[in-house]
């Protein structure tokens, strides 16, 4: 039997399981300004990926771009309780923002990064919860 299958015939989520709450957006204005940002997010990572392919954009403005509009999700989440610094998931966040700005600062380094940063973006938001949510706190 499966992890989940078994956690729920013992009655417990997924979120109970990995000892988090999670928590919910302020309403419907809260939900769009997080789909506003998380739109420019995506732009900004486009711009990035197309600079670095040699198109005509300034790497620094989509570099700076990802980590502005990353640092906006990162504070929304924390504010509604979703992600936690103190878990895997927020710690990756931390580290994305840092190397995003590492492209800025060291440009000569952005492709590799760059790669390096979409597999672990990739990685870290489809792993299990139980991972994203681990906490070296909880044990």
């Amino acid at each position: 039997m499966n992890d989940v299958r078994r956690d729920a015939a013992r009655g417990l989520s997924a979120e109970s399981m990995a000892g988090i709450n999670p928590g919910r957006r302020g309403g419907e204005p809260e939900r769009w300004l997080a789909l506003v940002w998380r739109t420019a997010h995506l732009g900004a990572v486009v711009a990035l990926g197309a600079a670095l392919l040699g198109a005509p954009v300034p790497l620094g403005p989509a570099a700076w771009g990802v980590v502005g509009s990353g640092a906006l999700l990162l504070a929304q989440d924390l504010r509604a309780g979703r992600v936690a610094l103190a878990e895997m998931a927020g710690a990756v966040v931390v580290l994305k923002l840092l190397l995003s700005a590492a492209i800025a600062w060291r440009p000569e380094h952005a492709t590799v990064v760059f790669w390096v940063l979409l597999g672990v973006s990739s990685l870290s938001s489809h792993a299990p919860k139980r991972w994203r949510h681990w906490s070296p706190r909880r044990r």
